[in-house]
């Protein structure tokens, strides 16, 4: 009896040991990368850096307008997305019943959320850019980011909403409230933290993405500022990878500087996901 318990214990920890190399075999390269980047681009930070035009043919100057272009691309694109998303998985999740249809739904959901973003591109390309005639702009590549990060936000916000315990629902509706004011005041509050968790990493992907822009509302410069949803905007993404790809003799520091900034845009919008998620979870009564 005491040797199969020491054999139990010797099991267990046996596989802790084995969990924690496979957790740290996989945090330990994403923690390097991001060391990296922060050592070969902090030389480059400065406030002219952060707040000029590029000259020089891209080799000296500022990104401010490439910073201003996916603050602007992030933001449409989440007016588009994210509203469009949560109704959808609120019908999906409290107003749908399961049959072909919601599983045929659920099915293209996932197959979409697989499909590379280059081929979004194209379809922005064709769809928004040629079809409606908006050409290359903020619009037509905010529109194509919002149907690319739609079947994330979808998913995740209804697995959110599925995850409250249907008791809510039911005390809900017994004390007189409707079923919509239920899904208000009680699913949505208890569902926001995995709703946010949703939405965040489908803004990050894409805040990160040169595909779709590429085709459809980034350019290589621009002069000024956009001044409409329908002008071209330069973009973080885009403006790394012609830097890096492009440009000749281009100063390494700027890449990885630029790398950087955008490697902290997507951190910052994690950061405040986090801190809102967390605010939530605390409040939350399960």
């Amino acid at each position: 009896m005491k040797r199969r318990k020491n054999y139990r214990n010797l099991t267990q920890r046996f596989g802790f040991a084995l969990l924690t190399l496979i957790a740290l075999l996989t945090v330990i390269p994403i923690v390097a990368v991001v060391a990296y980047i922060f050592y070969m681009g902090w030389s480059a930070i400065s406030w002219e850096f952060l707040t000029q035009f590029p000259t020089d043919g891209m080799r000296s100057g500022g990104i401010m307008p490439a910073i201003v272009g996916t603050v602007i691309l992030t933001f449409v694109t989440t007016i588009l997305c994210v509203p469009l998303g949560i109704a959808a998985a609120i019908y999906l999740s409290e107003y749908a019943t399961e049959n072909r249809f919601t599983r045929l739904i659920r099915l293209a959901l996932i197959t979409l959320a697989g499909i590379p973003s280059v081929v979004y591109g194209l379809f922005g390309l064709g769809m928004f850019v040629i079809f409606f005639q908006m050409g290359t702009s903020i619009l037509a590549a905010s529109l194509t980011l919002a149907i690319m990060t739609l079947p994330v936000v979808i998913t995740t916000a209804e697995e959110a909403m599925r995850s409250v315990p249907q008791a809510f629902r039911t005390v809900s509706i017994s004390l007189g409230a409707t079923g919509w004011k239920t899904i208000r005041r009680i699913v949505l509050p208890e569902a926001l933290p995995g709703i946010l968790t949703g939405v965040i990493l489908g803004l990050e992907r894409a805040a990160g993405e040169t595909a779709p822009i590429l085709f459809t509302g980034a350019v290589f410069s621009l002069p000024s500022l956009p001044t409409s949803l329908l002008s071209p905007t330069m973009a973080l993404p885009y403006h790394l990878y012609v830097i890096a790809t492009q440009v000749p003799e281009m100063p390494l520091e700027i890449q990885y500087g630029t790398a950087l900034v955008l490697l902290v845009f997507v951190l910052g919008l994690n950061l405040i996901a986090t801190i809102i998620r967390s605010r939530a979870r605390a409040r939350r009564q399960w």
